[in-house]
């Protein structure tokens, strides 16, 4: 018996199109990494250990953990490591932000986690060194707690992208990324937790396309 083939199957090419597009701040950054005490805590559970006493709060040691040292955080950092430093911010929360904005478009969501990637895991934040910040939260079954984190005021960061053109054109994308930095948001207590942080605009003045990539 003959093998069975499809006829006629004719697969659209990808359009690979890089382009860089530059973020510029509209509201405050504030961060909120994951502290290698939070961490710990975690595994700690997931392994049945007993629970250790809570330690002190260190309010100077919760900012400097709440950033994303570029370079890694060094053992016991103080404010000139701070105000030296390079710190960065996750490029995935750069994609959700956008993708979260296709509710606002015809764009689906679903077909547009497949049509654009951002390079690198962080994307380097252009600013003055940041301070930190006091803030009363509420936890689990309303408990108030303070935190602190750290607070980039004025920002920008340059994505590097790689697009299908067949899936999303440079305008379109650019589009995206507006409506992204409007009502989206990155960060803690972004628009899309009900917040005013973290809103940016794109550098239209800045985007470079590449053509293919």
């Amino acid at each position: 018996m003959a093998t069975p083939t499809i006829a006629n199957a004719n697969l659209l090419q990808i359009e690979r199109t890089a382009m860089k597009l530059t973020l510029v701040s509209d509201g405050p950054l504030v961060c909120h990494a994951w502290s290698s005490k939070a961490k710990q805590m975690m595994l700690d559970k997931q392994m049945k250990k007993a629970t250790a006493t809570k330690a002190a709060k260190d309010p100077w040691l919760d900012f400097c953990e709440s950033l994303y040292w570029l370079d890694g955080m060094p053992l016991g950092p103080t404010q000139e490591d701070v105000d030296t430093a390079a710190f960065g911010f996750p490029v995935i929360a750069f994609k959700a932000a956008a993708i979260g904005a296709c509710r606002w478009t015809e764009l689906k969501m679903t077909e547009m986690r497949g049509a654009f990637h951002i390079d690198g895991e962080f994307a380097r934040i252009q600013s003055d060194p940041p301070c930190p910040r006091q803030d009363m939260v509420r936890v689990g079954m309303g408990t108030a707690d303070i935190r602190y984190r750290g607070e980039f005021k004025k920002w920008r960061v340059t994505l590097s992208i790689v697009f299908n053109a067949r899936a999303i054109s440079a305008e379109q994308l650019i589009n995206l990324f507006q409506l992204a930095g409007f009502g989206v948001g990155v960060g803690e207590w972004r628009p899309e937790k009900d917040g005013s942080w973290g809103i940016f605009h794109v550098d239209q003045s800045a985007a470079d396309v590449d053509g293919a990539a």
